[in-house]
C-alpha cells in the first residue's frame, strides 16, 4: 500500500496502484466523477464558495493521502483538483475529508432540518456571523442585548449586519479584499 520515497527521505508514500485500481474501479461501477479530489496541505485552500459549488456536483472522489503522501503519478494522471483545509499538516488526509464532506453534505437539500440554515451561515456572504444568543434573557448576569428581545426586525438585522461586519474586521480583516468597509461609507 505505501513504500519509501524513491531519493530517500523520510516517512511513506501511498504506491500508485491501489490509488489507480480504486478509482478505476469506482469509475466503471459509478461512471465518470465529476472531480477526483486530493486533500493535501498543498492544495488550494477550501473556503465556502467552494463548498458551496461542490455541493451541486453528482458524483465525487476523495483521496485522502497518509504521511508523506501519494505517488506523484496518481496527481499527475488521476486528480482534478488539489484541496487544502489550511496551513496545517495532519498525519492523513481523513479528517481533512470529514471536513470537505460535511461542508458540503449540509448544502445538499434536505440534508439539514431548516434549509434556510444554510443560507445564512458565516462566509456565504464573506462575513463571520453574528453573535447569537438563546434563552434565558439573562444568565449570571450577563443579558441578551435589548435589540434582539426588541422584537423589531429591522432593528435586529441592522444590528446584526453591524456586529458581522464588526466582529470580521477584527477577527478576518483578510475577508475585506480592498480593505473593511467603515460604518460610514456609502
Amino acid at each position: 500500500m505505501d513504500d519509501r520515497p524513491f531519493g530517500g527521505g523520510a516517512g511513506m508514500v501511498l504506491k500508485p496502484e491501489p490509488l489507480f485500481r480504486a478509482v478505476e474501479t469506482i469509475e466503471e461501477a459509478e461512471g465518470t466523477p465529476d472531480e477526483v479530489i486530493y486533500l493535501t496541505p498543498d492544495g488550494e485552500r477550501l473556503d465556502q464558495p467552494m463548498a458551496n459549488g461542490l455541493s451541486t456536483q453528482d458524483h465525487l472522489i476523495l483521496i485522502a493521502g497518509h504521511y508523506k503522501g501519494i505517488d506523484q503519478r496518481v496527481r499527475d494522471a488521476l486528480v482534478t483538483r488539489e484541496l487544502s483545509i489550511g496551513d496545517v499538516v495532519l498525519s492523513g488526509g481523513e479528517l481533512p475529508a470529514l471536513v470537505l464532506v460535511d461542508a458540503i453534505v449540509r448544502l445538499v437539500p434536505g440534508a439539514l432540518g431548516d434549509s434556510s440554515s444554510a443560507l445564512t451561515d458565516a462566509f456565504q456572504d464573506g462575513l463571520l456571523d453574528a453573535p447569537v444568543y438563546t434563552r434565558p434573557a439573562t444568565f449570571r448576569g450577563r443579558q441578551v442585548p435589548e435589540v434582539l428581545r426588541s422584537g423589531d426586525h429591522q432593528r435586529i438585522a441592522r444590528w446584526r449586519d453591524e456586529k458581522r461586519i464588526e466582529k470580521t474586521r477584527e477577527r478576518r480583516p483578510d475577508l475585506f479584499p480592498d480593505g473593511p468597509e467603515e460604518e460610514n461609507d456609502s
